[in-house]
Parts: C-alpha cells; sequence; structure tokens
C-alpha cells in the first residue's frame, strides 16, 4: 500500500510512502494472527487494506478463495459480511445519533438480511453475545463506558455472521481490568462461533496470550514470523528481541537488561535499499545488504525470519544455506 506524497501549489507528486511494502501471509480458519510492531510501522493500513478501506496498490487480497483486491464495492457487497472489523477507539466508530438498536441493525439492512422480526431478534441475541443487557438497545454510545462501546462495536462487527475479524489494537484505549474481560470475551466468540481473527497491537504481553501465530511488522515489512511460543521464547531477530525485552514483568525485585535500540525508524517515504534496520542501529554489515532480498526464509519448521545479516546471526542464516556473509564471520 503506497501512498503518493504531494507538495506544492499544484500538488504535484514527489514521493512515495511506503506503508506496506511486500507483505504476505494466510490465516486458517479459527487461528489467530497477531500483527505487531511500533507505531507507523503499517499494522493498521495492512488491516484496512484486507477490508478493502482502503484500495491495495499492488498484490492480491484473496478472501475464501475469491480476489477481492479491486473488486467494485457493489461486486464486494457479497463478500464483505464474511470479513469485518473492530476499531481501536469505539466512541468515534460508533455513530453518535443512533441507538444501539439501530447500530446492530445497519449492517443487516445494508446486506438485507431477514425481516424486520427476525433483525429484531438477531439484535437481542447480539447484546447476550457481547454480555449486555437487553435495555442497552434503546440508548446511545455516549450512555456506556468504553468497555461497554466497545462491545457494542464487536456486536455490530458480529451481526453479518463473519468469518474473519480484523481487531485494531481492540484492547489498547481501555483500563487494564477492563482489558482482561474484553480479551476473554474474545476468545469465548472466537471458539463459540469459530472465528478467525487478526490481532493488531502493540502490547505483546496481550498478543502472547491470545495469538497462535504472530508476525512482526518494521517499516511496512515482516521481519519475523511464526507460531507465538517460538517467536516469544525464541527471537531470531534483533528486532523482535527488543519488542519481546520490552514486555513488563510482574516483579518489582526481578532486574534484567533491555536492549534498548539507538536512532529512529527510517523515514517511509524514502525508505533505504539496505537493510532498514541496519541503518537504523548503524550495523558494520550495513554496507553488505544493498540490493539484497530480505524475504523472510523458514529457519526452522512454520519460523521465518527475514535473512538480514544486520539483525540476525549468521549462524541462523547458515542453518538454511545462506552463506553469503561467510567472509564475514
Amino acid at each position: 500500500m503506497h501512498f503518493p506524497v504531494r507538495k506544492g501549489l499544484f500538488s504535484r507528486t514527489t514521493g512515495v510512502l511506503k506503508a506496506v511494502d511486500g507483505v504476505s501471509f494466510n490465516i486458517s480458519p479459527g487461528e489467530t494472527l497477531g500483527l505487531v510492531g511500533e507505531s507507523g510501522c503499517g499494522k493498521s493500513t495492512l488491516g484496512r487494506c484486507i477490508v478493502r478501506l482502503l484500495e491495495p496498490t499492488d498484490g492480491r487480497i484473496r478472501l475464501m478463495g475469491h480476489d477481492i483486491t479491486h473488486r467494485s464495492q457493489w461486486r464486494m457487497r457479497r463478500l464483505r459480511h464474511h470479513v469485518q472489523m473492530v476499531f481501536q477507539d469505539p466512541e468515534d466508530s460508533l455513530n453518535p445519533r443512533m441507538d444501539v438498536r439501530h447500530l446492530l441493525m445497519e449492517p443487516l439492512l445494508i446486506q438485507k438480511i431477514g425481516s424486520r422480526q427476525t433483525r429484531r431478534k438477531r439484535v437481542e441475541v447480539l447484546l447476550d453475545l457481547v454480555g449486555l443487557p437487553q435495555s442497552a438497545g434503546t440508548k446511545f454510545p455516549h450512555e456506556f463506558s468504553g468497555g461497554q462501546r466497545q462491545r457494542i462495536g464487536i456486536a455490530r462487527a458480529l451481526a453479518t455472521g463473519p468469518k474473519l475479524l480484523i481487531l485494531d489494537e481492540p484492547v489498547s484505549s481501555l483500563d487494564v481490568s477492563v482489558q482482561s474481560q474484553m480479551i476473554n470475551l474474545l476468545l469465548m466468540l472466537q471458539k463459540e462461533l469459530d472465528l478467525s481473527y487478526i490481532f493488531i497491537s502493540h502490547d505483546l504481553s496481550v498478543v502472547k496470550h491470545v495469538c497462535d501465530r504472530v508476525a512482526v511488522m518494521y517499516l511496512g515489512k515482516i521481519v519475523e514470523g511464526g507460531p507465538a511460543h517460538l517467536v516469544y521464547h525464541n527471537p531470531l531477530h534483533d528486532y523482535t528481541r527488543a519488542l519481546v525485552s520490552s514486555i513488563p514483568i510482574p516483579d518489582p525485585g526481578e532486574r534484567r537488561h533491555v536492549p534498548i535500540l539507538p536512532g529512529d525508524v527510517p523515514s517511509p517515504v524514502d525508505p533505504p535499499d539496505c537493510s532498514a534496520f541496519g541503518r537504523r542501529v548503524n550495523h558494520p554489515y550495513l554496507e553488505s545488504t544493498y540490493g539484497l532480498d530480505l524475504t523472510p526464509v523458514e529457519i526452522e519448521p512454520g519460523h521465518w525470519v527475514a535473512p538480514d545479516p544486520c539483525a540476525v546471526s549468521l549462524q541462523d542464516l547458515s542453518k538454511v544455506g545462506i552463506d553469503i556473509f561467510k567472509e564475514l564471520k
């Protein structure tokens, strides 16, 4: 997903912001994939591309065997009820002029699902699913707490019976005590409704708890991915190690060394032709990465990492026969 950068009186295109570049993954029924990374790495943009809120610049998006990359909005309508999105800020995503009953009924009206009676019944079922009383249907979003509004957002996303939910930091704006309730609700709904989740978050402790697989994004690219237990207990990329080590430990008496990444993330408007991570940390192998293909490779079964000598040990790279840096050992 590339955005043109325009400047000047005539809004001439002076560059391209590469928000998402060369990302590839799949997700199975009933699976939860976590997308993690620093703010601005492209996680939310990727989620919006999948639900077609943004028109992708290139590549393919396949949903249940159908290519939806450049389908018109009219042709997307039949498939749109299979994939829905839950946004980070429930207050901004809910129409303040509509009561909860009409908020939950609106997706059914747009998709022309059911009769008036069945839609009303569906609203009652949705409120019960997310743990809200039936009386909530007559109230407006401003009458609820943040956690309750997020429950309404989840209920609205479930209205059409989707198979895939894009969860864009669904608990980051909530209190810690409410976060645990929301996570338990999401896990319960996934089990009951056989849902697939793409869980976007910068909170690695939450992702570790709810996700089956994890993909780590850096500057619009996936640099490491695999089963959650492998990524967390045996991170291969230095950026992943820094993220994992930053997870707080609930023990004030324990001391540990947390590596601090120097420098700043390179601009996505003009990304380097070499290792972006190596440029950030000024790695001595940086010159050797110019023109190098950093597409993730499988180091061990199910565990993929970008073959970047500035971030991955040469010993790990040698496991898959990558020995072009042998002279640098």
